[in-house]
């Protein structure tokens, strides 16, 4: 689902989560990755977005389609988006996605070899994203 057909111009945004989870450190590497490897995409930096009570980042924001990329159930992405007035044109939960595969990130600070799986799998996801919204 795609609401902003008329302003794509090619590239994705991806907004990921800045929480102090084991898979909000997964979300911010997948989108790292996966950003390094995909020249159609650029990441949303969610601290200044949601400090951004001036809304000068307000044009940006609508430029381009948002994939919010949670790391848990509470969906930080999607609400701080939404309290802007941003609709976002997928979701991507971390949470859920890993669930299915049985693997898990520890640490919120450091990636394990465990960790490093699930970033492999979110970065496919965010992949098939990308070509499912482009």
């Amino acid at each position: 689902m795609v609401f902003f057909g008329e302003i794509m111009s090619g590239k994705v945004a991806f907004a990921s989560c800045n929480g102090m989870s084991p898979n909000g450190l997964v979300s911010r590497v997948a989108v790292g990755d996966c950003k390094s490897v995909c020249d159609n995409v650029i990441s949303i930096c969610m601290g200044s977005t949601s400090a951004d009570v001036e809304g000068r980042n307000d044009g940006m924001l609508k430029k381009y389609p948002i994939v919010a990329v949670n790391g848990c159930a509470n969906a930080c992405v999607n609400k701080i988006l939404k309290n802007k007035g941003i609709d976002v044109a997928e979701t991507v939960a971390v949470n859920e996605i890993l669930d299915a595969f049985e693997v898990s990130a520890r640490n919120p600070f450091r990636l394990d070899d465990e960790a490093e799986v699930c970033v492999k799998i979110i970065k496919e996801e965010l992949i098939k994203t990308i070509d499912e919204i482009l």
